[in-house]
């Protein structure tokens, strides 16, 4: 389907395939950070004391209910704290020293979970045991064991980069010493122990066959798919998630993406000295945290504001994740071409005012420098997601037509609230964009004034949904017309924002203006919400957040000068993205290898079980 979109529209692809690209990946990063819902330190402690402690002294009391048996079940339960908690810190300070994933909180978690399914086992053989004499407690204690070094060879070798002999320690450690703490119980209840022994060789050596069996066939998964093992790809977002090492997992996307050119549009306003720049590039900033152009829109409003000592902003193209960078050397590659070619002149002295046209669903917004023409949509306060490079194509077509020399068009991405019917969306958009060039390109052209300023919100946070970038507002008066450019870098708003700063602007002098979103994705991936991050409003005090636009405003305001314009779009060749298909695949993967899970889970591990069960049954 998507392959047959690509082929209708040469140059960009429909609304409905990026809604199904952006959803898939919000549900990959979703699936993913679901597994860091971890405990406190402290909160992991206290439950593996309770689990060992109550699970030595239920399991003993049961089945000898005196005195004995309750000094018997404290002193296991304790016994198996103290051996867990202290092997968990020798292994992480030993085994996994080198290991960036394990951290001691994760090693004593992964062991907290491993004694929740070994207390089954427990608490099972107890029952069975009542009835049936205390060789069963000691059988389904043992298949308990089973299942636990199985499970943290899995998780282990899942997760963690160790050599195998490290991951084999990490993983025989805890369930070694604890049976042998359970041994001494069952020998002092006269349960004859050599004959356990035979049995523990054939469970690892079961073990370590099925583990590695069930891993070799969920990496089979991404090998089909994208030729790279599932989990290799799992490790390296674990890297990145969990202590920022973006490297391993561009290094997959690097290798798994395709070449393409890139354009970058410019407009550039100079007084006396450079005054403001917007770029706009024809690159998607994500796909999430720190990973290929997720923070391009403040490197490059960063590294331009160096350059050129004025302030610089970058809105949002219309394109979709299809055009995600693959890394941080695609990144600098966008931004040394853009730092070489944005020394050109300013010539053009005239603007058009700003017009907005709006019907039903879209807004179009445009205003005129020189030639050339700055357009923006958005579908506030409906939701306004990233937009089909179908409609920058239609855009530049219908400018070309009316005498302008270029367009740059930009997606004002200010609304989040549900889904919009796109095909819909679509046309509105259009039927926009037409009657907004039709009003810009008859109205007269005037000499104008530009101020710009930006604002740098140190209280909130990558996680309140702020990058980098902060705020930047950038205002341009025509004649006795203020309009107010304001640029926020954060991936989209929440409903009725953008319309309650343009209010509060024109509170203050401003007569026009439209809100934008750089739509970066640092902001993605760092909480677990509904969306994997937070628009800006959802958790930042609209208050607090119209102050800082205010301010930024007045500071624009302020430095107002009559500037010269003048607009150019470069190309960059062969610049390498993620591209559609291998990112929709990427996406999909994580959803193929759980439903891989689901299937082989029971095929493999039922013979186990059954294997091991009739092998207990000669002890």
């Amino acid at each position: 389907m998507l392959e047959n979109l690509h082929r209708k529209t040469p140059r960009g692809w429909g609304v409905a395939s990026a809604e199904s690209l952006r959803q898939s990946m919000d549900k990959a990063v979703r699936r993913y950070s679901s597994l860091f819902k971890l405990p406190t330190y402290k909160k992991v402690v206290l439950l593996l004391a309770l689990t060992c402690v109550s699970g030595g002294v239920l399991s003993t009391v049961i089945l000898s209910p005196s005195i004995n048996g309750l000094v018997d079940g404290l002193m296991l339960g304790i016994s198996l704290f103290l051996t867990n908690l202290t092997l968990d810190y020798v292994v992480n300070s030993l085994v996994l020293k080198r290991d960036p994933i394990y951290d001691l909180r994760r090693t004593v978690a992964l062991s907290l979970f491993c004694w929740v399914l070994w207390l089954f086992f427990v608490f099972l053989g107890v029952a069975v045991a009542m009835l049936f004499g205390l060789s069963w407690w000691v059988r389904l204690c043992l298949l308990g064991f089973s299942a636990v070094l199985i499970l943290r060879l899995i998780v282990l070798g899942s997760t963690s980069s160790m050599d195998s002999n490290r991951l084999l320690s990490a993983s025989l450690l805890q369930p070694l010493s604890c049976i042998i703490l359970f041994m001494m119980i069952w020998a002092r209840m006269n349960h004859p122990i050599f004959l356990i022994f035979p049995y523990l060789i054939f469970s690892i050596a079961v073990s370590l066959a099925s583990s590695f069996f069930f891993i070799l066939l969920l990496n089979r998964v991404g090998e089909q798919t994208l030729r790279v093992p599932s989990l290799s790809l799992f490790k390296a977002f674990l890297l990145n998630w969990i202590v920022n090492l973006n490297t391993p997992f561009e290094g997959f996307l690097e290798r798994l993406g395709e070449e393409r050119d890139i354009d970058v549009s410019m407009i550039r306003f100079d007084a006396s000295k450079p005054k403001a720049v917007i770029v706009t590039p024809s690159v998607h900033p994500g796909p999430f945290k720190n990973i290929g152009s997720s923070l391009l829109p403040s490197m490059v409003k960063s590294t331009l504001e160096k350059e050129l000592g004025c302030v610089a902003c970058v809105p949002l193209g219309v394109l979709g994740h299809e055009l995600d960078l693959a890394s941080q050397l695609q990144n600098q590659k966008i931004i040394n071409h853009i730092v070489a070619s944005v020394n050109f002149r300013a010539s053009e002295t005239k603007a058009s005012p700003f017009i907005n046209v709006s019907n039903r669903l879209a807004t179009a917004c445009c205003q005129i420098f020189g030639k050339s023409a700055f357009l923006s949509f958005t579908l506030a306060p409906k939701t306004t997601e990233d937009l089909p490079q179908e409609l920058s194509l239609f855009v530049h077509q219908e400018a070309e037509k009316r005498g302008l020399r270029l367009c740059i068009v930009v997606n004002a991405h200010n609304s989040i609230d549900g889904v919009v019917n796109t095909d819909e969306a679509l046309n509105s958009l259009k039927t926009a964009a037409v009657a907004c060039l039709d009003k810009a390109v008859s109205v007269r052209r005037l000499p104008f004034e530009v101020g710009a300023a930006t604002v740098m919100p140190r209280e909130f946070s990558l996680e309140d949904g702020m990058a980098p970038g902060g705020i930047t507002v950038v205002v341009v008066k025509v004649g006795e017309q203020k309009t107010a450019y304001v640029v926020i870098d954060g991936n989209n708003m929440v409903s009725g924002l953008r319309e309650k700063i343009l209010s509060n602007l024109k509170s203050i002098g401003i007569d026009e203006g439209e809100v934008f979103t750089t739509d970066s994705h640092a902001v993605n991936a760092l909480v677990l919400n509904r969306l994997g991050y937070n628009p800006i409003g959802e958790v930042i005090s609209h208050e607090k957040l119209i102050g800082y636009i205010k301010e930024a405003t007045f500071a624009a305001m302020s430095n107002l000068e009559h500037v010269k314009v003048s607009c150019r779009t470069e190309r960059v060749l062969g610049v390498k993205v993620i591209g559609e298909k291998q990112l929709e695949t990427l996406c999909l993967l994580t959803d193929r290898t759980l439903q891989r899970a689901k299937k082989i889970v029971i095929p493999i591990f039922a013979p186990v079980s059954l294997l091991l069960t009739f092998f207990l049954t000669l002890i």
